[in-house]
């Protein structure tokens, strides 16, 4: 795994230990991902016009683990997030530099078809984003735009999808009611399962749980546990705790740089970077 060091004078951890609030499972178990980089990033650098918001990365993001994103605000952590299946695209001005490879193929190349990157590498925002239809409609949408209208199929697929988003039990028996009727848990869930209906390869996280309550925010994460180890998936967080949680690598963020990547036990534990361990520490946020 590599991780660009940062261009700043920083100094080197030292041996002294500090105490931190942070709570790794100790029965955490990577799941066995073959060591395949399903997503390589090259010198990548993302710029909002002549800013640039992130500054030369360079990482290996490895296929069916949960590698969490963390950094102050502004770092951005979103913006690379979101370079992964080109929502920056949307954005006016924004531009990169560098590559960003997805199974061996350039992202941003000439001949990459964005609807079909985006079947492949879904993503969950911060806020859910029911679509005004019904609950089946929801779920039922991404399919029947990459060409499946066969009744049974989706019947079949939204069943299958509402299962593994852990919302089934809840809503199987109002599937014709609008989605926006659901609490925001259930709708951040419900988002899941049309993410996951068109069987996509990575799902991507954009601080899924920061608009929840505490009881809602545990059924994401106990839906990032069930769903380790059959996806690729990367979730933002500010949420120090919850990284330490869910994730099995961790890569830490400040102005745009990528100071630290390592798997998440190691990174919040010994972390190599003194900046890392400030940050970790609660010495600046």
């Amino acid at each position: 795994m590599t991780a660009e060091s940062h261009d700043k004078s920083v100094s080197m951890r030292t041996n002294e230990s500090s105490s931190r609030d942070i709570f790794i499972p100790e029965d955490r178990k990577m799941v066995h991902g073959g060591g395949k980089a399903h997503v390589v990033a090259k010198n990548f650098s993302i710029y909002y016009g002549d800013f640039e918001a992130v500054k030369k990365v360079n990482a290996d993001i490895l296929s069916k683990y949960v590698t969490a994103i963390i950094g102050p605000s502004g770092c951005g952590k979103s913006t690379f997030l979101r370079a992964i299946n080109r929502m920056n695209d949307l954005i006016p001005a924004c531009h990169t530099s560098g590559t960003l490879m997805f199974d061996g193929d350039d992202i941003y190349g000439k001949n990459t078809d964005e609807v079909l990157l985006r079947k492949k590498i879904g993503m969950v925002f911060q806020k859910p984003n029911p679509f005004p239809k019904s609950i089946f409609d929801n779920i039922a949408y991404g399919p029947r735009l990459h060409g499946i209208n066969d009744r049974k199929t989706l019947v079949e697929i939204v069943e299958k999808s509402l299962r593994k988003a852990a919302l089934w039990d809840e809503v199987s028996d109002r599937l014709d009611k609008n989605a926006l009727g659901l609490s925001g848990g259930q709708q951040q869930r419900l988002c899941v399962a049309r993410a996951l209906a068109v069987e996509p390869e990575i799902l991507l996280l954009d601080e899924p749980t920061s608009a929840l309550d505490p009881k809602s925010t545990a059924k994401i994460e106990d839906l990032i546990e069930e769903l380790r180890g059959s996806y690729t998936i990367m979730i933002v967080t500010h949420n120090m705790q919850q990284a330490s949680r869910v994730s099995d690598y961790t890569m830490f963020f400040y102005e745009g740089v990528l100071v630290e990547y390592a798997p998440t036990k190691q990174l919040f534990t010994n972390p190599k970077d003194q900046m890392t361990e400030d940050y970790i520490t609660g010495r600046f946020s």
